[in-house]
């Protein structure tokens, strides 16, 4: 089989006392993918509560942890299969969206649309709509936001973005999303597993826009081709998109991604004992 990801994910976190995690870090199925393999394991063995949201396909698990240190390893083997997107591709009249869509218009908690308003029609409002415009708002996101990690935390908005002009890939996707909005294309965060050249590997947000009667990924920062993308979660923004979500006192003190875009296995298996296990092999 042609274009398969192996990856693995490694977590580990110090639990200071009795503690809820909520974990989306799995690969949805579908979405211009096929998971092929998978496995997770949780270490100490613990009760796994598992869900799918039906319209982004997020998939979830839940747990309570004791206090101690929790260790999740998640592999996986998925093959990609996103065509070439079709640049001739108009954007959709409001009027004409699907009811699923519309919300993708509406200002959320780090894309202030409607804040940002005013600069997205003065930049791009009289550049000629459909799949060029997006790749314009890309293209300017690269030549005006230099990416340098530190610069921006986890309350970093667009707005914040744009004036300050430097962030990460979660920043240029952010910016990227809002001047869409701004312009009545709707628009949503992505994040994923992508192979980088340079170390570490890390999870990776992009964003999709609807165009004509589908949505359509780009990839603000240029540091990965977007159809290259194992995709494992959808939302609004960040707040949607967050690969673990804590309710305790909790340290995390390890993470670690492996994604060979060859298709070879990540290294060091697993020590399957006093793990929960859950495994889900496709044919």
């Amino acid at each position: 089989m042609d274009n398969i990801t192996a990856l693995r994910c490694d977590l580990e976190y110090s639990v200071g006392a009795d503690s809820h995690f909520c974990f989306n870090l799995q690969a949805v199925r579908g979405h211009g993918q096929r998971v092929l393999e998978e496995s997770l394991h949780v270490t100490p063995g613990i009760d796994l509560r598992e869900f799918e949201d039906p319209g982004s396909g997020n998939r979830f698990f839940r747990c309570d942890a004791p206090q101690g240190v929790l260790q999740v390893r998640y592999d996986a083997r998925v093959q990609r299969l996103r065509p070439s997107p079709d640049v001739d591709l108009p954007e959709c009249p409001v009027r004409a969206l699907p009811n699923e869509v519309l919300h993708y218009l509406m200002p959320s908690r780090y894309c202030q649309s409607d804040v940002m308003a005013r600069a997205a029609q003065h930049l791009f409002g009289q550049v000629p709509p459909g799949y060029a415009r997006v790749a314009h708002i890309c293209e300017w996101i690269r030549q005006n936001i230099a990416y340098q990690v530190g610069v921006s935390t986890a309350l970093t908005s667009a707005q914040d973005v744009y004036l300050q002009r430097a962030g990460v890939c979660r920043d240029f996707a952010h910016l990227a999303i809002t001047f869409c909005r701004a312009l009545n294309i709707p628009a949503r965060l992505v994040v994923g597993y992508v192979h980088f050249d340079e170390p570490p590997q890390d999870f990776h947000a992009v964003f999709e826009v609807w165009l004509g009667d589908r949505w359509v990924m780009f990839d603000p920062t240029d540091l990965a081709q977007a159809h290259r993308i194992v995709r494992v979660s959808a939302g609004r923004d960040a707040k949607d998109t967050a690969f673990c979500t804590i309710f305790g006192a909790v340290t995390m003190t390890r993470m670690e991604l492996q994604v060979n875009e060859d298709g070879a296995p990540p290294v060091d298996e697993p020590d399957p004992a006093q793990a929960t296990v859950r495994m889900v092999a496709v044919a």
